[in-house]
């Protein structure tokens, strides 16, 4: 994908117009339909051209830190990050590759997190390593059961 144009205009209110086009009142709404696509999906989807998955990501974290619900956008691009990485779920061995493949995501993770957040992201991440998940754990959407225990809804 091209972001050319993606900052070209005033690309906020063409997201929020491309997000009420499809039927929804915000963006959290449209991502929340589509819980384990990726941001630069997300972005295809509303405008392959004009739209970039940083620009997703920003009305997201908005939306979060309007509704006091940062947290749930912390689990939510984790989500998002491990669909991407680790589309059969948890590895069943943490061998090199797959040791690759978290890292990634985890590493993705935690450059998205806002900095009011990013200590407990760290404690989190380290976490799901040092007492992995079951093999094949694939969080579904930001209110899996084991992210919630890991990132519980307390906001900072």
């Amino acid at each position: 994908m091209s972001e050319g144009r993606s900052w070209e205009g005033n690309w906020k209110v063409r997201l929020y117009d491309r997000v009420r086009e499809r039927g929804y009142d915000s963006v959290t709404a449209f991502a929340n339909a589509r819980p384990t696509a990726s941001l630069v999906a997300l972005a295809d989807e509303l405008g392959p051209d004009d739209i970039a998955g940083v620009q997703v990501l920003s009305g997201l974290l908005a939306e979060a830190e309007q509704r006091k619900q940062v947290t749930r956008f912390v689990r939510d691009v984790l989500v998002r990050m491990l669909s991407q990485s680790l589309p059969d779920g948890w590895p069943t061995v943490l061998d090199d590759a797959n040791r690759f493949k978290v890292a990634k995501a985890l590493g993705r993770w935690f450059a998205y997190t806002p900095e009011t957040h990013k200590e407990r992201a760290d404690r989190a991440g380290d976490a799901l390593l040092a007492t992995p998940p079951p093999p094949g754990w694939r969080p579904l959407g930001p209110d899996d059961e084991l992210l919630l225990t890991l990132l519980p809804d307390e906001e900072v």
